[in-house]
């Protein structure tokens, strides 16, 4: 009995498909690119639109651009965007790309209840594509924000 708790522990743990997460998202704000369903999945692979679209989420630590470092900006896989500029990006050590600042009116917010506790929502501000949520426990030393970020919903652009 003990080896079951703890086998279902684990798996609820790990489990990043939660039946919050499969809700449909909540924004029906008007963004400047607004395309319908057929038109999103067309465009994106399978993942981006679950993420993007149905406010999903990656599991953590597979996105390649947890580790990207390169001099560059990080824009909205679905309309390209630009979010996030890499000289505001660290290792938070959570398995997503953070940030500790946005490109200031290129993201939106809302809130999320979800998970039964309130998250401050990040979408992009272009196409209401959902990117992740914004957490008070980024660096101190800068503005004490950690923008948690998919990374399935970013296209990385290097700098020339």
């Amino acid at each position: 009995m003990k080896k079951i708790i703890i086998l279902l522990t684990l798996s609820m743990f790990f489990s990043c498909n939660s039946s919050a997460q499969k809700k449909e998202a909540k924004v029906k704000a008007t963004f400047p690119v607004s395309k319908t369903d057929d038109e999103w999945k067309k465009e994106l692979t399978a993942e981006q639109y679950y993420v993007l679209r149905e406010a999903g989420t990656e599991r953590a630590f597979t996105s390649p651009l947890n580790k990207e470092y390169r001099k560059g900006t990080f824009h909205c896989a679905a309309c390209n965007t630009a979010l996030f500029k890499s000289k505001h990006k660290f290792d938070s050590g959570t398995g997503w790309p953070s940030f500790d600042r946005e490109i200031k009116g290129n993201v939106a917010y809302s809130t999320d209840n979800h998970l039964g506790y309130t998250r401050v929502e990040e979408h992009c501000a272009t196409c209401g594509g959902h990117l992740g949520h914004v957490f008070d426990d980024g660096p101190r030393q800068t503005t004490g924000k950690r923008h948690c970020i998919n990374g399935v919903a970013l296209i990385f652009v290097p700098e020339k």
